[in-house]
């Protein structure tokens, strides 16, 4: 079994669970603005923003649009077609989505669980490409921040993962042997290519059990009480 010191670990949709936790905060969203005035119906309107979302950020990841651009156009995509097209208003609506992020502490099944186990074991460190003003809230709101070391935002250091660079950073700032480092995700682009470019170990949480693209990870799960096994 390979040796590991350090663990840098994704947090959403890997610990906590972004699909839960934004889903519900966009329902708010949906009914205190009146979008019900647009759509028939909540699921209408989220089945035009997600998918947008994705895409826009992925176009972040790629460091095609900055951090205001996916801000804004994110929340005017699904009403531009209403005659909305204000950043302004979109600026102050993310920014109430967001603050009402940081309340919500839904964790992925085992988190926890898992955490309890590798605490002892390992330095574990949050990497994650989320914005600082919300993160920090919603680790420490979520009860994670005692388990983590170092906690190494994209949107500190300029640079997002899958990018080398914010690799090299993080191996840096938690002065981390890359050989006896594992990178935990669920997001195949940006956790698992990235490590694998860094050359650094990946495990990726894998629930919809998608098929890798390139190469095969060190380590695939679909739960992460399965991580154990490994660790």
């Amino acid at each position: 079994m390979h040796i590991y010191t350090d663990l840098f670990i994704d947090l959403d949709d890997t610990l906590w669970d972004i699909h839960h936790n934004s889903k519900e905060c966009l329902k708010e969203i949906y009914d205190d603005y009146g979008y019900g005035s647009y759509y028939k119906c909540f699921e209408d309107y989220y089945n035009v923003y997600m998918p947008s979302n994705h895409h826009l950020w992925g176009l972040y990841r790629e460091g095609k649009i900055d951090k205001d651009e996916l801000i804004v156009e994110r929340f005017l995509v699904p009403v531009r077609q209403f005659g909305i097209d204000d950043a302004v208003y979109a600026k102050k609506l993310s920014d109430d989505f967001l603050e009402r992020t940081t309340l919500r502490t839904k964790l992925v099944d085992g988190t926890i669980d898992l955490l309890d186990y590798l605490k002892p074991k390992y330095k574990m460190h949050i990497l994650s490409n989320g914005f600082r003003e919300v993160q920090y809230k919603k680790i420490e709101n979520a009860g994670l921040t005692s388990y983590f070391d170092k906690i190494i935002l994209s949107d500190e250091i300029g640079v997002n993962k899958p990018h080398v660079g914010f690799f090299n950073y993080a191996l840096e700032k938690t002065n981390a042997d890359p050989s006896k480092t594992l990178m935990i995700g669920d997001s195949w682009d940006a956790d698992i290519l990235g490590a694998y470019n860094s050359n650094i170990h990946q495990l990726w949480f894998n629930p919809d059990e998608l098929q890798p693209k390139g190469f095969v990870p060190t380590y695939c799960v679909r739960a992460l009480n399965e991580i154990k096994a490994i660790l």
